[in-house]
């Protein structure tokens, strides 16, 4: 089994352990996927606070954590926005992997999911997409705003659910943000729409 194989099953794994009934819902009737495309690794700056970052300790978010760290030199990092955006800082501190979906390293018509990487001192504006969304950090010390409201701590292990269309915004401050994320119900590969301004 590949290292991307076992980061698929630790992904799934960590998932049906959780007891939330809003995360059971959102992941209700998922077949989990079995077709990996051959996709080539490819690494982005944003990666490299993945590899520095000390191991979340022995939770579950940290043995996920693990899994993704193993694989990080073998998946294809991407991000969705350009220079245009944001700026080449914004850039050099913010990259995705998507392990399954339309585009990830297994295929999924139904839902995308992987991992988001945020580096310290990042803001990513508001913005919202059709998809229905679920955010689990997996390390503790990102702030998060949805529908305009104030910034407010989150931590590890956290379910944080953007319904569909709603304006949401995270901010990192000292530390890196390294989260699990889901989407269901809308384009999987939509660019989401910046409804905020950089700060």
């Amino acid at each position: 089994m590949s290292v991307i194989d076992e980061l698929l099953v630790g992904f799934r794994d960590y998932l049906q352990s959780r007891s939330d009934l809003l995360l059971r819902h959102f992941m209700e009737g998922f077949d989990w996927p079995t077709q990996q495309r051959s996709l080539a690794p490819h690494d982005l700056p944003v990666v490299n606070y993945l590899r520095k970052h000390d191991r979340p300790g022995d939770s579950a978010e940290g043995m996920l954590f693990d899994r993704l760290f193993q694989a990080a030199d073998k998946l294809h990092w991407a991000q969705t926005y350009n220079i245009t955006d944001f700026g080449a800082d914004f850039l050099e501190r913010y990259g995705w992997v998507e392990l399954f979906g339309t585009r990830g390293h297994f295929a999924s018509e139904e839902m995308a999911g992987g991992f988001l990487l945020l580096g310290p001192g990042v803001h990513y504006p508001d913005h919202h997409h059709e998809a229905e969304e679920i955010y689990i950090p997996l390390t503790d010390g990102s702030l998060w705003s949805k529908d305009a409201q104030p910034f407010l701590p989150r931590w590890s292990g956290e379910i944080i659910h953007h319904p569909s269309n709603i304006r949401h915004a995270m901010r990192t401050e000292d530390r890196p943000l390294v989260a699990l994320y889901l989407w269901r119900g809308g384009p999987l590969a939509q660019k989401s729409i910046i409804s905020g301004r950089m700060q």
